[in-house]
């Protein structure tokens, strides 16, 4: 290959990598909220399964059900963010993968053109050895 086209290559393999590295600390953003999500739900059962068993636990609950619901839509909210977050970081990977392949098809294709004239150089270089030793030169 060409120093140019080991450069793209190169410099193609590191944005891949820097973008898988980016969409994996996304996901895992997207998994520590959605964890948040599930503890805060178990937490409200919990307290749910208490407030049953108490009967002074009645007149907390309404606050208690209202702050529950807002931590929950504000959990819901970070996770609808992350997850447009992972889409636009899963097409700029998808975008990254299409142009290293391209540079490498790039690549590919200027080695077989190149071997392609090294073969016509020696088929040459034959023949007319050939006509050389047959004399009729």
């Amino acid at each position: 290959m060409t120093k140019w086209a080991d450069s793209l290559i190169r410099i193609a393999n590191y944005e891949v990598e820097t973008l898988q590295k980016r969409l994996g600390e996304i996901a895992a953003r997207r998994q520590d909220a959605e964890i948040r999500m599930a503890m805060l739900d178990a937490e409200g059962e919990a307290e749910m399964l208490r407030a049953q068993n108490d009967a002074s636990a009645g007149w907390y609950m309404v606050g208690y059900k209202q702050g529950l619901a807002l931590r929950r839509a504000q959990i819901q909210a970070q996770v609808d963010a992350i997850k447009i977050e992972e889409g636009a970081a899963r097409e700029a990977l998808s975008r990254a993968f299409e142009e290293l392949k391209k540079y490498e098809q790039v690549a590919e294709n200027a080695k077989i053109v190149r071997q392609k004239k090294s073969d016509a150089i020696e088929t040459a270089q034959m023949d007319e050895m050939g006509l050389r030793k047959s004399g009729t030169r």
